[in-house]
């Protein structure tokens, strides 16, 4: 139960009731926080952590479910992101194209970016130059033209030599996609990501 109570600083607090009873008679939302606070190992390497996650794993299919909540901890309920940041020079977008009845509307899950294929065309044929390994990582490439709907300034003479074309790629998903921000004993909120894999 020791590496449990240092998964992060500040959750002795809420491991231990006022009453100093053991962890184990936490409140089911503590024994969350704790247990999604357990970095090495995460929860499901930790047999005290199976038992409440699970309970929570089940609850959360059934209608009605509210997240149980440590309130000694103050950190409320978790957020999620199922995406990590696109890469440095791409930004988010979504693949979705209007046929999915909205539902991806506001999912973000591809990253887009321009790229001058004629600045260095060996690199850039490395990365996006074969048809069918672009297919099986799900990459597009389109080059820009003029008219179309990314079209601006730098693109209006595009047509003429199809150097700048925009490059789609699916956004890495977290393997962790749940967090906690939890204040620690300064009162300054720490992030710890978890999931709900079981």
């Amino acid at each position: 139960m020791k590496h449990l109570l240092y998964a992060a600083a500040g959750l002795a607090a809420l491991a231990f009731a006022p009453t100093g009873a053991e962890a184990e008679d936490a409140s089911w939302g503590c024994q969350v926080l704790l247990c999604a606070a357990s970095q090495n190992p995460s929860w499901q390497g930790v047999p005290y952590c199976v038992p409440p996650m699970n309970r929570l794993i089940a609850a959360m299919s059934k209608p009605g479910f509210d997240w149980p909540i440590c309130h000694e901890a103050k950190a409320g309920e978790p957020g999620r992101e199922e995406f990590e940041d696109c890469p440095a020079g791409s930004h988010p977008t979504s693949s979705s194209d209007g046929d999915d009845n909205g539902l991806r509307r506001n999912e973000q899950d591809q990253c887009v970016r321009i790229v001058d294929k004629c600045e260095n065309r060996n690199e850039f044929s490395r990365l996006y130059g074969g048809e069918e390994a672009n297919r099986r990582n799900r990459i597009t490439v389109n080059v820009l033209t003029s008219g179309s709907h990314n079209d601006n300034f730098l693109n209006r003479n595009n047509r003429y030599n199809g150097c700048k074309v925009q490059v789609t790629s699916p956004r890495p998903r977290r393997a962790n996609d749940w967090y906690f921000d939890i204040p620690n004993d300064k009162g300054v909120k720490e992030r710890f990501w978890f999931n709900l894999r079981t």
